[in-house]
């Protein structure tokens, strides 16, 4: 509304100044009748809506406009706050959650390290303990195969001395003993 008054009176005064220059031959807008009869009829007319209130009217919806504006802008920065601290959080959280995820790996692998420490001393003991039985099963083999290594000397110098005797003079009681004794020694 201003804005047309203001052109308005700009364009009125402008065309007196213009004439004054021998532009144009019109009269002064002021000198016409019908002007002058239009320009009191604007005046009256705004004097009655200023006499009603209708200015009071229109600024109070500009003041409206201008608070709800304002309020938008306030509730504007409030959600961009809002969302920067929101923003920042997730941050810290993701920040966070890398954090735990380094650990939870720190921690695997000293986990893994440690089932491979347990596990190459588990397999050191039992190929120690198999070792062990091996070596218990060979010294017991070792110690059969001598004893049939006697049994079989024994049976050898059984015989051997089966035959010397019976071919001597004296060979039942001299046999007999001669047995006992081999027997005696090699148990």
């Amino acid at each position: 509304m201003r804005a047309v008054l203001t052109a308005s009176f700009v364009v009125a005064l402008t065309i007196p100044l213009a004439n004054a220059a021998g532009v144009a031959s019109y009269p002064a807008w002021y000198a016409d009748p019908v002007k002058q009869t239009a320009l009191g009829a604007l005046i009256v007319f705004l004097l009655i809506v200023w006499r009603l209130g209708g200015f009071k009217v229109l600024f109070s919806a500009l003041d409206a406009r201008s608070a709800g504006i304002q309020s938008q802008i306030e509730e504007a920065e409030a959600l961009r706050d809002e969302a920067a601290k929101l923003m920042a959080d997730a941050e810290r959280r993701t920040r966070e959650a890398e954090t735990e995820a380094q650990e939870i790996v720190r921690r695997a692998k000293a986990d893994a390290k440690s089932l491979m420490k347990d596990a190459r001393a588990d397999l050191k003991a039992k190929l120690e303990r198999r070792e062990a039985q091996a070596e218990q099963r060979i010294a017991r083999a070792e110690t059969e195969a001598a004893n049939a290594v006697r049994q079989t000397a024994a049976d050898a110098a059984t015989d051997a001395a089966r035959k010397i005797l019976s071919a001597s003079d004296r060979s039942g009681a001299l046999f007999d003993k001669a047995l006992d004794d081999i027997k005696g020694q090699l148990n």
